[in-house]
């Protein structure tokens, strides 16, 4: 397995993931199980602080949340999906969505394929986790073929298309995670084949999280 690291990262990967694993990404108020009012503290024994609540004691732990989606190539092009939702409506992407409870992450992959384009997904391995530390989600992106030849849009979706890898739409993408995955996808296809890739997103600091150009891909692996 090669890695590499960028530029704006001088103090090497295990810093960028401490430096980026260490902020919450929103602010709770209340307890998730009582309902009151919380205060936001260090608790002994932790390094982060957490909302406890003022009433009951217990601890609000809020985790990653897993998005899984499907890169279908089919006749050496891509299939891409036109959100009719926000947030990013209008904008195109990959068909993916969260991962839900009893469903393993390429099922969800398949599963999303299929709510948003009608098409059915045959995995044929996986290709991409990207880490998004600010937001505090990971996306679990899998290579696939379609079973049939067949899709159209879903209830989120307002178009669904094959895009050539020169037409893909790079200006009026939907989100940073898209367009990394859709860049070291062409990169690979350049080279022969597609390898597995690991990256963290790291959003540039005081920037719209619309602004999908605004990032730096650290601690990159790939095999």
């Amino acid at each position: 397995m090669s890695s590499t690291h960028s530029k704006s990262n001088p103090q090497g990967p295990s810093s960028s993931v401490a430096i980026h694993s260490t902020g919450n990404i929103r602010k709770i108020n209340f307890c998730q199980f009582c309902g009151g009012p919380a205060k936001h503290e260090i608790p002994d024994g932790e390094e982060k602080v957490r909302a406890i609540c003022t009433r009951c004691g217990k601890i609000t732990y809020e985790n990653p949340k897993m998005v899984v989606g499907c890169l279908i190539e089919h006749d050496k092009k891509i299939l891409m999906c036109r959100r009719k939702i926000h947030p990013s409506y209008g904008l195109w992407t990959l068909p993916a969505g969260y991962m839900k409870i009893g469903e393993s992450a390429a099922e969800g992959a398949i599963r999303e394929t299929w709510e948003e384009a009608n098409a059915e997904a045959e995995v044929q391995s996986p290709f991409a986790q990207l880490d998004i530390p600010l937001i505090g989600q990971t996306y679990m992106i899998f290579l696939a073929k379609l079973k049939y030849p067949h899709f159209s849009p879903g209830p989120e979706s307002s178009e669904c298309q094959l895009f050539e890898l020169d037409d893909i739409p790079f200006d009026s993408l939907a989100f940073s995670s898209m367009l990394v995955t859709l860049k070291l996808y062409i990169e690979d296809i350049k080279v022969g084949r597609p390898k597995f890739h690991y990256g963290i997103i790291n959003k540039r600091p005081e920037t719209s999280p619309f602004e999908i150009h605004a990032y730096t891909l650290d601690f990159h692996m790939q095999s």
